[in-house]
């Protein structure tokens, strides 16, 4: 006789829902948001977003995060134009911490979907494999805190792709909420900043720098913060060496 009590496993795709809809809705967006995600639109809407945050400031606040989660967890169009109205709307401080924070809850959203979709099953995978493949799984966790901060410093790294990879490879949940959080420091107050410069910008009818970033000001420090976290890499790699 069968027990019917026993419940039958789930099917294999309902692991895999939380990309598909993910997937769906960045694809969408893409199509449909983007005209609507952008500078102009911000610089449109400017005075009615002053008024309403003047009135309703921590409706703004929540409403402003919720957004900025699903700008990122959706990997939609519009993060960077997030990250400057939360300038503009909070100045750099608090501006900065309601940007990071927004954007770390959504990176760990789409990180915690990848893992359940693919990430658990494709680490154990690797971990069981050998070869070039093991080679660099184990290079990977031998050097997770300076992978995980790397990836985030380095300006040319998408941010959907820094969500992704350590999904991959068997991150622990804690270990990427602190390294992004920690990781995007740099680049969020930078861009929080432009934001909060904006009112001149929008009076003399300009477009913001968004450049910026890499003006040797603000990219020397950026990646003397890559070496750093680069440093425990090289130096396990030269005591390598010596120990062959």
């Amino acid at each position: 006789m069968t027990d019917m009590t026993d419940t039958p496993p789930k099917p294999g795709w309902r692991r895999h829902l939380p990309l598909i809809v993910i997937g769906a809705v960045a694809i969408a967006g893409a199509f449909t948001l983007r005209d609507y995600l952008s500078f102009q639109t911000l610089a449109d809407n400017r005075e009615a977003l002053i008024a309403f945050r003047d009135a309703n400031y921590p409706l703004t606040v929540a409403v402003f995060m919720l957004a900025y989660v699903g700008i990122v967890a959706f990997s939609l169009p519009g993060a960077t134009v997030a990250t400057l109205t939360g300038g503009f709307l909070f100045a750099t401080f608090p501006g900065a911490l309601f940007n990071i924070t927004a954007a770390t809850i959504g990176a760990t959203i789409i990180f915690l979907a990848a893992r359940y979709g693919l990430g658990d099953r494709l680490a154990a995978r690797m971990e069981a494999s050998d070869g070039a493949v093991k080679r660099i799984k184990d290079g990977i966790d031998e050097n997770q805190w300076s992978m995980l901060f790397l990836i985030r410093l380095v300006p040319a790294v998408p941010f959907f792709v820094a969500n992704l990879v350590p999904a991959f490879v068997g991150v622990p949940l804690w270990r990427f909420v602190v390294t992004t959080f920690l990781g995007i420091i740099p680049g969020g107050v930078v861009y929080t900043s432009v934001g909060a410069g904006l009112g001149e910008v929008f009076e003399r009818g300009d477009t913001p720098n968004l450049g910026i970033i890499f003006e040797p000001h603000i990219l020397l420090p950026i990646l003397g913060l890559c070496a750093l976290a680069a440093l425990p890499i090289a130096l396990k790699a030269l005591r390598g060496k010596k120990g062959v």
